[in-house]
């Protein structure tokens, strides 16, 4: 079973829904992960200043981004699993899909799925690996693999 906490703090609403994004998180753990075990992981949804301040404060970088991501070591509980949290600034989707709300939907969608394969080990790096990454989400999110590349590095 795969677990997804969703919470907001983000005054953007309608941009995400947790069943998508779960049915999401539950194929990229049935091809990432070799064991049954249960699986949790938390997803922050907020604007640009409180992202601005974590990437700040844990990677030293005074930007806001679209989305982070913060690996756990150990479960809540025996036989789960924590990956870890997921943030993603729903203000840096709107602004750059320009009104576009399936547009937004899809960047949401992308952005979990990269956050997520972030949490399970995956960077871009290098162009050898950004390309892996790429190749992940696009087969993780059904897309082309142009639909699937990130704006921010």
């Amino acid at each position: 079973m795969v677990r997804v906490c969703i919470s907001s703090e983000s005054v953007e609403k309608g941009l995400y829904r947790h069943d998508v994004l779960t049915r999401l998180a539950e194929r990229i753990c049935a091809g990432e992960l070799d064991d049954e075990g249960d699986v949790e992981l938390s997803v922050l949804f907020c604007d640009d200043d409180r992202i601005r301040d974590l990437n700040k404060t844990y990677r030293n970088k005074n930007a806001a981004t679209d989305v982070l991501s913060f690996e756990q070591e150990a479960g809540p509980m025996p036989g789960t699993r924590l990956l870890g949290d997921i943030v993603i600034s729903l203000e840096t989707v709107v602004g750059r899909n320009d009104g576009d709300r399936a547009g937004m939907r899809d960047d949401v969608r992308l952005l979990f799925c990269h956050g997520m394969l972030h949490l399970l080990g995956y960077d871009h790096a290098s162009t050898a690996t950004r390309s892996d990454m790429n190749n992940k989400q696009a087969h993780y999110l059904g897309v082309h693999r142009e639909a699937a590349w990130r704006t921010d590095p």
